[in-house]
């Protein structure tokens, strides 16, 4: 086993930092053209301290005395598993249950509605929650469509990937602390939750068969086919490119049906990414 490696300083703009791996410009360069060519995240120098405090776990977890030895095992694929270590280890995830509750109001209150009135749509409604995170996004929006009259006797789904395998796995399992879910009333978290333990509630199969969590990888070929009525992609494509968010809209765009809706995140623009839209305000578009 290799021997623990003394901590080692290193300049960071005008401040003195004392790591406990070294990592080099170079180091950081290495990173992030693999974390480009795997997921599309571009990394910038503004990101390099939480990759080095990331990745450092991993370097610790192998063993290893460098994020130069690191990276040459991860160039080389040695181990597919780390792989996917690596890209959950710079995946973002900040996610809570009616995050940008106006996305869940507009559903409620008019976009279900208006898709439902199309031609061979009475009957089917599909959901996409691409970049899941932990799982609260499908689960809001499966509370919402459970809550009309409308979706009753209807067949609709929720499909929920992430790139981020554990959350994924997380969002399956459907537990959740109570702090966690003081967004729902009362009444929704009577309807679709049940206790676990002292703090915990786990979601009913209610809700939890009404969606379908699996890993994606965004920039690789996608399993289903479509068409979907509803995608939510929120606070995904910040960490992109312009170049790959426009090959990625594109997708969704063809996708989607002819008036199915797509909702980005706050601080998110389709201008000059996609004219395959329709603005309607406060980041929500309808396919053209």
């Amino acid at each position: 086993m290799a021997a623990a490696p003394q901590s080692t300083s290193t300049t960071v703009g005008n401040s003195h930092v004392n790591r406990e791996f070294p990592m080099t410009d170079s180091d950081f360069d290495r990173l992030r053209k693999r974390a480009y060519s795997l997921t599309g995240i571009n990394l910038t120098d503004a990101k390099k301290e939480l990759v080095y405090s990331r990745i450092a776990r991993r370097v610790r977890a192998l063993g290893m005395l460098s994020f130069s030895e690191y990276c040459s095992f991860l160039e080389n694929e040695q181990d597919s598993s780390e792989i996917g270590e690596f890209v959950n280890s710079i995946t973002t995830n900040l996610t809570s249950f009616f995050r940008e509750n106006h996305h869940f109001e507009f559903l409620k209150n008019e976009g279900v509605n208006e898709l439902l009135k199309y031609p061979g749509r009475k009957q089917k409604l599909r959901v996409w929650s691409a970049g899941c995170s932990s799982g609260e996004e499908p689960y809001s929006i499966a509370i919402t469509l459970s809550e009309l009259t409308q979706c009753a006797k209807i067949d609709w789904r929720v499909l929920a990937t992430d790139l981020d395998t554990n959350m994924v796995a997380h969002g399956k399992a459907g537990r959740y602390r109570d702090d966690q879910l003081k967004a729902l009333t009362d009444s929704q978290l009577k309807k679709f939750f049940c206790k676990d333990g002292e703090e915990h509630f786990i979601a009913k199969p209610i809700l939890k068969d009404k969606i379908l969590f699996n890993p994606l990888n965004l920039l690789n070929p996608w399993p289903m086919h479509g068409p979907i009525d509803i995608i939510f992609c929120r606070n995904v494509v910040i960490y992109f490119d312009k170049d790959t968010q426009r090959k990625l809209f594109s997708r969704y765009a063809q996708l989607l049906r002819p008036g199915g809706y797509l909702f980005i995140g706050h601080s998110e623009s389709l201008h000059q990414v996609s004219d395959q839209f329709e603005s309607l305000g406060k980041t929500m578009y309808r396919r053209l």
